[in-house]
C-alpha cells in the first residue's frame, strides 16, 4: 500500500487522523465512522492486528525496520500523528464551538451520521433474517445506551485502565462512541479534559524550564492517570482489532448490519435540539451529561421551533451530509487510482 500512496494521500491520511481524533473526543460520535466513510477502516483494523507476538519478537531482536514494515508502520504513524495533533488543536476548537455554537455543531455531527448511514448501507445487499436481526439489535443497543445514567468519577488506576480499553471502542467499532461510554462510566472529564490539560500544562512548563510541577501532587496524580489510561487504550486497540478482524472475516454481513444499527441508534445521542436541566446532587457532587458538561440531571428531546436558528441548523445538517459524501467521492477516486 505504501508504495502506491502519494504525498497527497499521506497528507489526507493525517487529516483523516485529525478527524478521527476529534470524533473520538466528542460524545456520541465514533472515530470508527470516520475510518469507515473515508475508506481506510479495514486497513486500519488489519494494521492493528499485525501488532502481535511476531511483531514484538522483531522489536525485541532489534529488527526495527522489519517491525515497522510488518505493522504497516507508516500508515499507523501518519494516522496517529493526526490524532495527536487533533487532541491538542482541533479538539480544543471543538470545545469552544460546542460551548458557543452548540446547536450548529451538533447539527453538523447529526448530518455526518446520516451521511455515514447512507454510505455504509448503499452497497450492502446481503439482507436476510440474520442481518435484519443484527440491525435491530444494533439499533436497540445504540438507543438503550443513550438513556443510561452516568456514574460518578472514579480515579482508581485499575478502573482507569479499564476505561482506556473501553474508550477506544469507538475507533474500532463504528457507531459505538467511546467518549460517550466514558461519560456513563463517570470519567469523561477526568480522562479527556483534566488529564489532557495536565499534560499540556506539563509540556508548557518543561519548555519554559519550570520543573516545579514535580512537587505538585495533583499534577503528578493526573499524569499517572493519563499514563494508565493511555496504556489501557493501547491494550484495547490491539485486543479489539484482533477480535474485529476475525469477526469481519467470518461474519462480515452480520457485523456490517450491526454497525449500521449502532450508528442509527446513536442518532439520539447527537440530536441537535436537546433541552437540558442543570443541577447538583444533594451531596454537592456534579453529574455529567451526555455531552461531557457538568451538572446535568436529565434532558429531553423535543420538536424544534420553526425559526431562523432552526433553518440555519438544518443547513448545517446538510453540510454534515455533504462532508461525508465528499469523503466518499474522494475515497472512490483513491481506490480507483490504486486499483
Amino acid at each position: 500500500m505504501e508504495s502506491t500512496r502519494t504525498l497527497m494521500d499521506k497528507i489526507f491520511l493525517i487529516l483523516k487522523g485529525i478527524g478521527m481524533g476529534a470524533a473520538n473526543k466528542v460524545p456520541g460520535i465514533s472515530g470508527g465512522v470516520v475510518a469507515f466513510v473515508a475508506g481506510f477502516y479495514e486497513e486500519f483494523i488489519y494494521s492493528l492486528k499485525k501488532v502481535n507476538g511476531k511483531a514484538f519478537k522483531l522489536l525485541i531482536n532489534g529488527r526495527f525496520k522489519s517491525f515497522y514494515n510488518y505493522i504497516n508502520g507508516r500508515f499507523l504513524m501518519l494516522l496517529f500523528s493526526g490524532m495527536i495533533i487533533s487532541y491538542f488543536s482541533v479538539s480544543l476548537v471543538l470545545d469552544y464551538l460546542i460551548k458557543h455554537y452548540e446547536l450548529y455543531v451538533w447539527s453538523v455531527f447529526f448530518g455526518m451520521i446520516i451521511g455515514s448511514i447512507y454510505y455504509i448501507n448503499k452497497d450492502f445487499r446481503d439482507w436476510n433474517f440474520k442481518t435484519y436481526a443484527s440491525l435491530a439489535i444494533g439499533i436497540s443497543l445504540g438507543i438503550g445506551i443513550s438513556f443510561l445514567n452516568p456514574a460518578k468519577e472514579n480515579d482508581n488506576l485499575w478502573f482507569v485502565f479499564f476505561c482506556g480499553i473501553i474508550s477506544v471502542s469507538g475507533m474500532t467499532l463504528p457507531g459505538f462512541s467511546g467518549s460517550f461510554i466514558l461519560i456513563l462510566l463517570g470519567n469523561y472529564v477526568l480522562l479527556l479534559v483534566d488529564s489532557v490539560n495536565a499534560l499540556f500544562d506539563t509540556f508548557y512548563d518543561i519548555l519554559g524550564g519550570n520543573l516545579s510541577f514535580i512537587n505538585n501532587p495533583e499534577r503528578i496524580r493526573m499524569l499517572k492517570v493519563l499514563a494508565v489510561f493511555t496504556l489501557g487504550s493501547i491494550t484495547g486497540l490491539v485486543t479489539f482489532s484482533h477480535i474485529l478482524s476475525y469477526i469481519l472475516k467470518h461474519y462480515k454481513s452480520i457485523t456490517l448490519s450491526s454497525i449500521i444499527g449502532f450508528i442509527v441508534g446513536s442518532l439520539g445521542v447527537v440530536w441537535p435540539w436537546k433541552e437540558t436541566i442543570y443541577k447538583l446532587t444533594d451531596d454537592g457532587a456534579f453529574i455529567y451529561d451526555s455531552r461531557g458538561e457538568k451538572v446535568v440531571e436529565n434532558f429531553k428531546r423535543f420538536i424544534p421551533e420553526i425559526n431562523l436558528e432552526t433553518f440555519y441548523a438544518i443547513l448545517f445538517i446538510c453540510l454534515g451530509i455533504a462532508i461525508v459524501l465528499a469523503l466518499e467521492m474522494y475515497g472512490q477516486k483513491t481506490r480507483k487510482t490504486h486499483a
